[in-house]
């Protein structure tokens, strides 16, 4: 009875602990969806790809905050005292943690060869790889692949919807939100987590967040050494990316057609010049 009890209280706080910002995520949609109710009216010069930009902002600009604040001097720690070679093997582990959810959603886009190298991929990662901390599969021809459920959505049609900044998170969209559910329950850490405990999984989840951040830092010194507004670049720079990686990097032609990538994004007027 007692080693049950034990096992409730651990699911029970794991899943306190990683569903507390989708919770938060799906209450900001609710309210981003009353946004977008508003008169069409009340505000013409709103961009079609981010009518919510006002909020946006805000939550770019908290996340900016909490960025230089606690990641920025943690992260020149990290790669200033952590050998590259370490740094790796850390990114390499955490790449392995959430492959499964690549290779869910190569089968899922009805690429069957793919999904089945991305499954062998695991597989030979998280045994001779020593649970990921290794590349082998790549030294044996099994290419790495980049998928989630928002390009699966994609793939399939849906269109991305209007441009979100989910605080914390960062860049998504009313699609690839969906992503962020579908990424938990694929992830290994979480069922790892489930078992043993949150004593276990909350250290690797903080170790998560700085070799995802510290892997950023070059294209965030480039935001802010070339951007005139960082947040109309990291918009408009998430949002070709996104196209990107769905259409597996043959665009179409007629993708240059949008409205969003015909206009000067810096341009406050939002005026098409005649």
């Amino acid at each position: 009875m007692s080693e049950n009890i034990r096992i409730l209280r651990n699911t029970n706080s794991i899943i306190n602990y990683d569903y507390l910002m989708v919770i938060l995520l799906f209450i900001g949609i609710i309210v981003l969806q009353g946004c977008a109710s508003a008169p069409k009216n009340s505000n013409q010069d709103l961009d079609p790809a981010d009518p919510h930009e006002k909020i946006n902002r805000a939550s770019y600009d908290i996340t900016d905050k909490v960025d230089r604040t606690v990641f920025v001097p943690i992260v020149n720690a990290y790669i200033d005292y952590v050998p590259n070679a370490a740094q790796r093997s850390i990114g390499n582990f955490y790449d392995n943690l959430s492959y499964p959810n690549v290779a869910l959603n190569s089968f899922l886009q009805g690429k069957v060869t793919q999904g089945a190298s991305d499954t062998l991929r695991f597989f030979v990662n998280s045994t001779v790889g020593m649970f990921g901390l290794f590349d082998m599969a790549t030294h044996m021809g099994l290419q790495k692949h980049d998928e989630d459920f928002g390009q699966t959505l994609g793939v399939w049609g849906v269109n991305p919807g209007s441009y979100l900044f989910i605080p914390l998170v960062g860049p998504s969209s009313e699609r690839d939100v969906t992503n962020i559910p579908v990424g938990i329950f694929t992830n290994v850490l979480f069922y790892a987590g489930l078992v043993v405990g949150s004593y276990f999984a909350a250290p690797l989840t903080i170790l998560g967040a700085i070799d995802k951040r510290a892997r950023l830092i070059g294209p965030m010194r480039i935001r802010d050494e070339a951007a005139i507004d960082p947040y109309l670049f990291v918009r408009e720079a998430s949002l070709q990316q996104r196209e990107f990686l769905v259409h597996d990097g043959k665009l179409p032609l007629d993708l240059y057609d949008f409205e969003h990538f015909q206009d000067n994004p810096f341009d406050k007027d939002g005026k098409k010049q005649k």
